[in-house]
């Protein structure tokens, strides 16, 4: 693939660096986006850019808050302005919050929806105007398997990624008269490598994580059985793999990426659901006379 324009999301650290790093060592040029460069985040900026000189890539921090439509707007202005384009777009900035779903506040639920859903639209919004002019773009999400296979524990997370992918799914049907290819990473969890859980927000209403008695207490042992679960099926992967995948699918030619790709080291079956909607999608649009959106074409 010839060199692009790729602006990453929640970049400073996590799957985001990790999908930051292979893009620009495979030759692209790569913004990891991040908000605070100069406060918050400072020591990431610093670290991206020992890398990139270590490296020899072409990997620029980006000041993006994915909460706020000025920024975004802002931030792709500063990319256009640099580089004349914008080739991909990787939504991968997000939240986690653990512990009893109905001790989380309707304020917490919408504020989870906002970063984990609703900024894929606001990214969209800036991204979609300016790949269509250029008919052609790729837009990748980082999705979860729990959107599939719901977990107890995660609730308000599982329906944010959820609505998500919902969003980015009907989004891209959209997209593919213009020329621009959507693929949704799905990775399972990564009890190393990520900041998410250390990160991770509780509920604020306690008095009703009180009600629930011993139930929350089984949230200690998850930790060690996801690693028991890693260890039984051997696969080895690592955050690290996740921006590997995501390397290869944006190598393959227009037309033959894959709509979903899964990096599951829990191996939890999620592409044995995707291929079953996939069917049944596939036969109700052509009953519907649209099935030619489930794949790109050239406009």
């Amino acid at each position: 693939m010839s060199q692009k324009v790729i602006v990453v999301t929640g970049a400073g650290s996590g799957i985001g660096r990790a999908v930051a790093d292979a893009l620009a060592i495979a030759g692209h040029i790569v913004y990891a986006s991040m908000r605070s460069l100069k406060e918050r985040n400072r020591d990431r900026v610093e670290q991206i850019a020992r890398f990139a000189e270590e490296k020899k890539i072409d990997l620029r921090a980006l000041e993006l808050d994915v909460l706020s439509e000025e920024s975004i707007r802002a931030a792709f202005d500063q990319v256009l302005l640099e580089t004349g384009r914008l080739d991909v777009v990787v939504n991968n900035a997000g939240m986690l919050m653990v512990g009893i779903a109905e001790a989380f506040t309707p304020a917490q639920m919408a504020r989870i929806l906002d970063t984990n859903a609703i900024s894929w639209l606001r990214v969209n919004r800036a991204a979609l105007p300016i790949m269509r002019r250029q008919k052609e773009g790729v837009l990748v999400y980082i999705g979860s398997t729990t959107s599939r296979i719901h977990e107890p524990f995660i609730g308000p997370y599982v329906a944010s990624k959820a609505a998500g992918e919902a969003l980015a799914e009907a989004m891209s049907f959209e997209a593919a008269p213009f020329g621009i290819e959507s693929v949704i990473v799905v990775p399972g969890a990564f009890a190393s490598g990520t900041e998410h859980f250390a990160d991770a927000h509780g509920p604020e209403s306690l008095a009703v994580v009180s009600q629930y008695g011993e139930l929350p207490d089984r949230l200690c042992g998850l930790g060690k059985a996801l690693e028991a679960l890693d260890a039984d099926k051997g696969l080895g992967l690592t955050v690290e793999s996740v921006g590997k995948a995501v390397k290869d699918v944006l190598e393959l030619p227009f037309g033959e990426k894959p709509f979903r790709i899964s990096i599951d080291p829990q191996a939890k079956g999620t592409d044995e659901i995707e291929a079953l909607i996939g069917a049944r999608q596939l036969s109700f649009f052509e009953r519907l006379g649209i099935a030619d959106l489930m794949r790109p074409k050239r406009p």
